[in-house]
């Protein structure tokens, strides 16, 4: 009983040194899983930001107050409707006092043209009546005195006087026709027409300035950027607002320098947008990039793409998700990329053969994307293939295999 009693402790310890011997010479465990066959989708996921297809920028192009604002960012408008006014108080007695003169100059005009200001032509008038009856008379009287003279009833003296008054009257009438005529010149005809062009000019300046005073949309669209508020004074250049139209938007897609090669015109683009994970809107490639440029630490190309946007939910300048779907292979062989190995620039894997060891395999692959890749030769479905693991493997190693959850 006693020699049992120190058995057992033998018995023990020896256990335990063939339970080290095991795990010493167990075969290691290195996960696998199984070839695949499945539609695979190639995409690049990338970002880009949104912009309109069709824009314009709306400036001010008078200075002035804003007095009023009809319209909100994000708002729509038509063409045509006004989004702001400015103060045009100025411009309106601007307006009202060039309008009295061209009244005046109207009249001014108008008076030269009927021969002068009508209290001189009357007066001129009165005294070229006067001095033409007198002349009538004048004339008379001379033929009287000729053929009293003729008869010797009359003396030469008496009718040189009467011919005298003829004269002086004919010179007389004349004067006051040069006189009328005087009253209305050319050149007074030439700067009343002046005078009345000018206040036409200073009428249509004013009218010009009121109707900059409402600031109009110059296409429909939604207002997307608005930068006035009542109460801020603009000048002539200052952005009022950005108006767009919003149901197709143009997304500019950066696309790292090694990706490029697989974008095409026309290939279908999905975009995201964080502030609403749950929508998502499509749309094409439509123009390839020219350059390649920096961006931060990378170096892209900006991909174009347009987005149907009918809900306008997409305003310009979000930064959105994209990803543009390069390719699409029916019934690939897929295996995980990590998966992947290379050899001496060749690509491979290894295979479960046996249910216990690992052989190495080449195979060639063809289209992929961020989680598969298509192997076209080498391998089939349901074949084995090892996951990343720690233990350097070799080909003909035997393992345990064990398949963890994906």
């Amino acid at each position: 009983m006693k020699r049992l009693f120190w058995l057992l402790p033998l018995l023990g310890i020896g256990a335990l040194a063939w339970y080290a011997y095991l795990l010493r010479n167990a075969p290691p465990e290195v996960p696998f899983t199984n070839v695949q066959r499945e539609t695979l989708i190639s995409s690049v996921l990338t970002n880009g930001k949104v912009e309109p297809v069709e824009w314009t920028a709306l400036r001010a192009e008078r200075e002035g107050a804003v007095e009023r604002v009809s319209i909100e960012k994000g708002g729509t408008v038509a063409k045509g409707a006004v989004l702001a006014e400015l103060d045009a108080e100025e411009a309106k007695v601007d307006l009202t006092a060039a309008q009295a003169r061209v009244a005046s100059a109207k009249a001014e005009l108008d008076q030269l043209d009927n021969g002068g200001r009508a209290r001189d032509i009357v007066e001129l008038n009165s005294s070229l009546e006067k001095d033409r009856i007198d002349l009538a008379d004048a004339k008379r009287d001379f033929e009287t005195l000729r053929r009293l003279v003729a008869k010797n009833a009359a003396t030469r003296y008496e009718l040189d006087q009467a011919r005298q008054k003829i004269q002086l009257l004919e010179a007389g009438i004349q004067s006051l026709i040069e006189r009328r005529e005087a009253l209305v010149s050319k050149q007074d005809k030439a700067a009343a027409r002046a005078r009345l062009d000018e206040a036409q000019t200073a009428v249509e300046s004013a009218r010009r300035r009121i109707e900059l005073s409402y600031i109009r949309a110059p296409i429909a669209g939604t207002v997307y950027q608005l930068e006035i508020r009542v109460g801020a004074y603009v000048r002539p250049g200052d952005l009022v607002a950005q108006i767009g139209q919003l149901d197709r938007v143009r997304v500019a897609v950066y696309v790292d320098e090694p990706d490029l090669g697989h974008i095409r015109l026309g290939l279908p683009v999905t975009i995201t947008w964080e502030a609403l994970p749950a929508r998502k809107w499509t749309g094409t490639v439509e123009k390839l990039p020219a350059e390649i440029v920096a961006l931060g630490s990378r170096q892209v190309g900006m991909v174009a793409c347009i987005i149907a946007n009918e809900e306008r939910l997409l305003l310009p300048n979000t930064n959105v998700n994209a990803q543009i779907r390069t390719n699409v292979v029916n019934g690939a062989i897929t295996i995980p990329k990590e998966a992947l190995r290379r050899q001496n620039a060749q690509p491979g894997v290894y295979l479960l053969e046996g249910g216990n060891r690992v052989i190495w395999r080449p195979v060639r692959i063809g289209a992929s994307n961020i989680t598969k890749v298509q192997v076209t030769e080498g391998l089939k479905e349901q074949d084995r293939v090892a996951l990343p693991t720690d233990l350097a493997l070799r080909d003909g190693l035997v393992v345990k295999p064990v398949f963890p959850a994906l």
